[in-house]
This record gives structure tokens, C-alpha cells and sequence, in this order.
């Protein structure tokens, strides 16, 4: 039916409105509406999925979390489920996973940002016995990318502020029961065929994401961690392990990442499971996914 992401600094407040917006769609599943007849809310958190706040520490603790985040979302979403996701989902390329689940099961999508001052986020983390400790609180407001209305994944967009007493609970209602649909159009992936540049597209933006590591490896002198990466055309930040990565290893991983997709385009498919996005920016994101995943820490 849905999938509602909900995203903010840690101890922002998500939860509180995750509990608001559970409470104003359960009111709203209650009245009688034929459409809406079977329907449920369901809450996917870091808490309900034993994900303790110490996962956040390390990239090689982080990793597994969002998996096991992820395949609960996979397992979760259905045509008759209002599915929130309660959790940092801090990573734009983790958001864009999400998405693409979503747009599998051919549900909704939309997503709450959920805005406090980091000042005020520290208080708060402060106050609370299951606290992210202060290294960890700090590593995450500096990684953290913020939702952006401008791209699909993230919209539509709803900012709650700290002043703001409660949920836009109506707005997100007409979103997620009148809104656009984006299914994978598996049926008729056969059928649509890969546009013409995208294997020049996916060498040079793999390329150019290669080449961006090297160069801020040697700017910040190998110490690993989240970067900015800086190329030709917009490229996502990437994690990367507390050494120095080598410009032959990121060759392999290139050309294994290269290989396996080129094989899609070369049998004129336009692939599966959200894969169908040939652009430059979507193939950066999903080589960085996939550099995050194989690089050994």
C-alpha cells in the first residue's frame, strides 16, 4: 500500500512522530472507506529489529544493521500495508534501496524529515539511557544527507520541525492513498531496451567515481571514513575503511561492477528489481552501494 520512510538527525524526535503519524492513520483506517478496507499500519525500527544504537559505532557493525533493516522492509511491504520505517535511513543511497523495494511491490512512497538542531539532538541524546555515545552522535550529524524533494526517492517530502506540534497526518494520508504509483513494470522490463550511450555512461561514471576516491584519498591522507567525492556530474559521499585503498583494488571492483551490468545491456534487457535507471547519477549511486559493501575493511 505504502512505504513511509522516515528520516532526521539521531534523537531528533522520529520515533514521537512515527507514533503520531501510526496514530492519525490508524484513526483515518478506522473510518469507512471500501478502498481502504483491510488495510493496516505496520512500524519497522532499529528497537523492534534488536539494532542497538552501538551498530552506529563502525562501518563493519553498520553494514550488517542495514541489511537485516532492509530484508525486513523487503519482507514487510504489501499492497495492504502502511509500512514506516523508524530509523536514521541517514544514507541517500540506503533511501534510494528502499525506494526501489517499493517501487517492486508497486506501493506508494513518501518520506518525513524530521528536523531539530543538532544542539537540541544532543540534549536530548543526552537524556536518554539507550544513548548513541558522543563519538558515534557526532560521526552521524556530519554523515548525515538530507532528504531532497528534487529526487524521486525522497518524494514526496514532508519536514517536520521541532516547533511543529504534530505530524502533517492529512498531507501524508492524500499522499500515500492518492499519490503516484512507480511499480518496477517488471512485465514488460523484456521489452525495454537500455538506452543507447549506457554502456559509455557506465564506464565513465565508474571511472570518474574511481578517480574521485583516489583524489580525496590524497587530500585526506587515506584515514577512511565518509568523503566527499568530487567528479564530473554530482557523485554521492561514500564510506570508505580506515585504510588506504588502492587503485588496483577499486580497478577490480570496477570492472566486476562493470561486467555483471554490462551483461544486461548487451542482452537488451533494462534490468530488474529496481536496476532500470541508466543515468549517470543512478549508476554512481549504485557503484558506491556496491564499493561500500565488497571493500574490505
Amino acid at each position: 500500500m505504502a512505504l513511509i520512510t522516515f528520516s532526521g538527525f539521531p534523537s531528533s524526535g522520529k520515533t514521537r512522530r512515527t507514533d503520531q503519524l501510526r496514530a492519525y492513520l490508524e484513526q483515518k483506517l478506522q473510518e469507512d472507506h471500501e478502498e481502504t478496507k483491510g488495510w493496516k499500519v505496520s512500524v519497522l525500527s532499529d528497537e523492534g529489529l534488536n539494532i542497538p544504537r552501538s551498530s552506529y559505532d563502525e562501518s563493519r557493525l553498520e553494514k550488517p544493521a542495514r541489511s537485516a533493516l532492509l530484508s525486513a522492509i523487503v519482507r514487510d511491504l504489501s499492497k495492504n500495508t502502511i509500512l514506516i520505517v523508524d530509523s536514521l535511513n541517514y544514507i541517500k543511497g540506503f533511501r534510494y534501496q528502499m525506494y526501489c523495494a517499493a517501487r517492486e511491490v508497486g506501493v506508494r512512497v513518501a518520506t518525513v524529515f524530521v528536523v531539530a538542531t543538532p544542539d537540541l539532538c544532543r540534549e536530548w541524546n543526552q537524556k536518554k539511557e539507550n544513548r548513541y555515545s558522543d563519538a558515534t552522535f557526532d560521526n552521524l550529524i556530519q554523515r548525515y544527507e538530507e532528504p531532497n524533494s528534487m529526487v524521486r526517492w525522497d518524494a514526496p517530502l514532508f519536514t517536520v520541525p521541532w516547533t511543529d506540534e504534530t505530524v502533517p497526518g492529512e498531507d501524508v494520508w492524500r499522499a500515500i492513498t492518492l499519490g503516484d504509483k512507480r511499480p518496477a513494470n517488471q512485465a514488460v522490463a523484456s521489452i525495454i531496451k537500455p538506452p543507447s550511450d549506457a554502456l559509455q555512461v557506465l564506464d565513465q561514471t565508474t571511472a570518474s567515481v574511481v578517480g574521485a576516491i583516489m583524489s580525496a584519498q590524497s587530500t585526506l591522507g587515506g584515514s577512511g571514513g565518509t568523503v566527499s567525492l568530487n567528479g564530473n556530474g554530482p557523485l554521492p559521499n561514500i564510506t570508505l575503511p580506515s585504510r588506504h585503498v588502492s587503485l588496483p583494488e577499486l580497478s577490480r571492483h570496477k570492472r566486476q561492477f562493470v561486467a555483471a551490468r554490462k551483461k544486461a545491456v548487451t542482452q537488451g534487457l533494462a534490468g530488474n528489481k529496481g536496476e532500470m535507471d541508466w543515468d549517470a547519477e543512478s549508476v554512481a549511486e549504485k557503484f558506491v552501494e556496491y564499493l561500500e559493501e565488497n571493500l574490505a575493511p
